[in-house]
């Protein structure tokens, strides 16, 4: 194996060893949490070798990144988590490769969601990005609807041709009431997926927590773990 091989098998196996610890101080079975490796930032080289290492779900911010990447990849057994707040005119170009968009949260790009997949043929999984740093009616600092929003965005998804409403994300805010209070901002996550899953129970997704916090969002109950640096590292980034 190369260096690059050792030092990411090592790292994942760090990752992997955090995320079973935090399923057994949780009273989980191990394989309700899926890991989400983020590879923004890194080359498709580190891919195909997370690929080699079993991983089988990565995640990317930014399109401009994204789609070559994924396309110098598509002959590896991944699903593409698109994660980064996406503006409408990437749409099309994202639809073309993710499975699932974790970052929904506003009409406009539902209706442009909607049209790509009927037009590409595909049927693209949505999550409800929630602000818990949002007032009622407003967006978060990173993007995301405010929780009271969540019902009425993930109906408009569920009722869009080429579109699937899969559960709900978050970031841990940086600032309102849930400021450093990361266990408490994922539990309240946990409680809007509840009331979510009364009219779409198959919208079982819940992903939260990163390489920081990862422990906090299974103790909540999260599905999936989005982590970049702990298994990545930091080394020099593309461009």
């Amino acid at each position: 194996m190369t260096d690059r091989e050792n030092e990411l098998a090592a790292n994942l196996a760090k990752v992997r060893e955090r995320i079973d610890a935090a399923c057994a101080a949780a009273g989980r079975a191990r394989e309700d949490v899926t890991l989400i490796v983020v590879t923004k930032t890194y080359p498709a080289s580190d891919v195909r070798i997370l690929s080699g290492l079993g991983v089988r779900h990565v995640a990317e911010n930014k399109d401009q990144d994204a789609a070559p990447k994924a396309a110098e990849c598509s002959d590896l057994p991944l699903s593409w988590h698109f994660v980064g707040q996406l503006q409408t005119n990437k749409v099309r170009s994202v639809v073309g490769y993710a499975d699932v968009v974790q970052s929904v949260d506003r009409a406009r790009l539902v209706t442009a969601l909607s049209k790509e997949a009927v037009r590409a043929g595909r049927e693209v999984g949505c999550l409800v990005q929630v602000a818990l740093d949002a007032g009622s009616g407003e967006r978060g600092e990173r993007g995301g609807v405010a929780p009271g929003g969540v019902e009425e965005l993930a109906g408009l998804i569920a009722g869009s041709p080429g579109l699937r409403i899969d559960g709900l994300m978050t970031v841990a805010p940086l600032s309102g009431e849930y400021e450093g209070r990361r266990r408490a901002a994922f539990g309240r996550l946990m409680d809007l997926s509840t009331d979510l899953r009364r009219d779409h129970p198959a919208a079982t997704m819940v992903s939260a927590g990163m390489s920081a916090d990862l422990e906090d969002a299974v103790a909540a109950g999260a599905t999936h773990v989005r982590v970049g640096t702990a298994v990545l590292g930091v080394r020099a980034r593309l461009g």
